[in-house]
């Protein structure tokens, strides 16, 4: 950590690991929605909750912003899955031929 600070790294690693949270995400509310449909959002509510009190938890800015990111990510992923169903619903994404819709 303290070559991050030395270097005034932080901010930039604070980047990235965002953007690969974030992109992590994207297909998991796929598959998440694919196998479970919108029962899975509590999950991410579960998620959310752990990485809000992580990010409180921890003094290390680098430590607790990851962890705020994450947090905010999953509260994100739930929104998202209740819209996946829609464009399931639309046609845009394969239905799972395993599963009961409601539509």
């Amino acid at each position: 950590m303290d070559f991050l600070s030395e270097y005034r790294l932080s901010g930039l690693v604070i980047g990235i690991c965002t953007f690969l949270i974030i992109g992590l995400f994207h297909p998991v509310v796929v598959k998440a929605e694919y196998y479970w449909g919108t029962r899975c959002w509590w999950i991410f509510l579960i998620l959310g909750l752990i990485g809000v009190a992580a990010s409180v938890y921890f003094s290390d800015v680098l430590i607790s912003s990851i962890c705020g990111v994450f947090a905010f990510s999953s509260f994100w992923t739930i929104k998202e899955v209740f819209e996946q169903e829609e464009r399931v619903k639309k046609g845009w994404f394969p239905k799972n031929p395993k599963r009961k819709y409601k539509f």
